[in-house]
């Protein structure tokens, strides 16, 4: 991380120079002043938890490295993960929308860090300006995009073309093309059995689409994975930058 992106909390002359987060990158000045001081470095270690569904969003949670798997979780304890969220967004969506609880289970899927802001603090700023608002809507928007395809792919596509998709979209919140990632947790993510997560990274192994090594995947061939995921990979991610091109 680079000089101009480590600060203190409450260090209103923080610049952005630096700074890999896109929300931050297209903030206005004045709106960035509203969110500076209340930023706090903060290192995100893989599994560990920022949002508990039906309980309060304490902080939201702006990405610099690493990617947030966002678990759909039922009475009896079924998961699917629904969304992912890396440098391009924040955590604590609801919070946009007025609601002050989670919804869903969010958790470090690939470890990183990032900045936190408590969550009074984030609703403050957001009533005090119109254009932050606008921003983060506009990211919420991209959001539910994104978890819309990822209803489609869970009801209507292959293992291997969701699990091409899931591998694209990690790669894209990636700066390395090594993804440190179990079978096991692929599985649950995608809610199938281990052994079929198995079956279809060794195919894709074989086609030199991957390389494996213990808890580490390591993308190869991108536009052969992309060829795998079809139409089911694409559509949010066009979606996103147009919904980030329109903001100013």
């Amino acid at each position: 991380m680079s000089e101009a992106a480590t600060f203190a909390m409450n260090d209103v002359s923080v610049s952005r120079d630096g700074l890999r987060n896109h929300l931050f990158a297209k903030m206005r000045p004045e709106d960035w002043d509203l969110i500076a001081p209340h930023l706090e470095p903060v290192n995100l270690k893989e599994r560990q938890v920022v949002e508990v569904p039906g309980k309060p969003i304490t902080h939201v949670y702006f990405i610099e490295i690493g990617v947030v798997s966002i678990v759909a979780v039922n009475a009896d304890d079924h998961r699917i993960e629904v969304g992912v969220i890396g440098q391009e967004g924040m955590t604590g969506v609801p919070l946009i929308m007025g609601d002050t609880k989670a919804q869903h289970s969010g958790y470090m899927q690939i470890a990183g860090n990032g900045y936190r802001m408590p969550a009074g603090a984030f609703a403050e700023a957001l009533g005090k300006s119109a254009s932050l608002t606008a921003l983060m809507l506009k990211s919420a928007q991209a959001f539910m995009i994104q978890t819309a395809h990822t209803a489609l792919a869970n009801g209507r596509a292959k293992l291997e073309e969701r699990l091409a998709r899931w591998l694209l979209m990690a790669h894209d919140r990636m700066d390395t093309d090594a993804v440190p990632l179990t079978h096991e947790f692929l599985a649950v993510m995608l809610g199938v059995r281990r052994a079929g997560v198995t079956v279809a990274l060794h195919s894709f192994e074989q086609r030199g689409f991957v390389g494996m090594k213990r808890g580490q995947l390591t993308l190869l061939n991108r536009s052969g994975i992309e060829q795998v995921a079809g139409s089911f990979y694409g559509m949010p991610e066009a979606e996103l930058k147009r919904l980030m091109s329109e903001v100013v």
